[in-house]
């Protein structure tokens, strides 16, 4: 067991969630957006809408609450984005865990933190409005990052400030603040943020994922504690 593991094991009472989910009525949808997905065609990729709506259709026929996945997937979605795109090797594999739900959705920050930094990623495919926080969990020091948030949810932060567990932090952005995508939230554990601020690789080179796995470890670790 690693050290993160262990140390959210020995705080699983503190542990809050990260969005409204009940156990007992609503339903968690797999999505998966590798190349075994067929049906997800340039012509849906190149169109946010479209791309929304495909992902609104599925959660709607399946009665899920939320779409979920993502964690070191191998994704072909982000041949959508020159973002990716660049060097001779492309960015396809994917760092966090991604929940597929409504713009306006609440997050809510898991644990006791403090602002580590903020931004505007504006870029197309990028994370639009970007929050991370720094924890220390038993002596332990890491970051979530939280991605394609509203712009409002940046209104107001300052580095260093105290963020209490089981605070609302953000709501999910739309298409417009979010990186053009479908509301969803990128949510990413981090061990080492390499002087980085706002920002931090959600994707990798395929060539790198040993490197980058190891620096951000699996999220459901803390994810498992809103929904299973």
């Amino acid at each position: 067991m690693s050290t993160l593991e262990a140390v959210i094991k020995d705080n699983t009472l503190y542990i809050h969630k990260i969005v409204d989910f009940n156990k007992n009525s609503d339903k968690l949808l797999p999505l998966d957006f590798t190349s075994a997905n067929v049906e997800l065609t340039g012509e849906i990729l190149d169109n946010t809408d479209l791309f929304s709506k495909w992902v609104n259709q599925k959660l709607a026929n399946n009665k899920a609450r939320y779409g979920i996945g993502g964690y070191n997937e191998h994704r072909t979605i982000y041949s959508r984005s020159a973002h990716f795109n660049t060097g001779e090797e492309p960015r396809r594999l994917h760092l966090g865990v991604d929940i597929w739900g409504p713009a306006g959705t609440p997050i809510y920050n898991f644990y006791d933190a403090k602002v580590h930094s903020f931004a505007n990623n504006n870029n197309f495919g990028d994370y639009g409005a970007t929050i991370i926080l720094a924890y220390n969990m038993d002596g332990l020091e890491f970051y979530a990052l939280y991605g394609h948030l509203s712009l409002a949810s940046l209104t107001g932060l300052k580095e260093g400030s105290f963020i209490a567990a089981g605070e609302k932090i953000a709501e999910l952005g739309l298409k417009e603040e979010n990186g053009h995508w479908p509301p969803h939230l990128h949510f990413q554990l981090i061990l080492d943020i390499d002087n980085l601020k706002g920002d931090y690789p959600g994707v990798c080179k395929f060539s790198e994922r040993n490197k980058y796995l190891a620096n951000c470890p699996d999220p459901n670790l803390i994810l498992e504690y809103s929904f299973y």
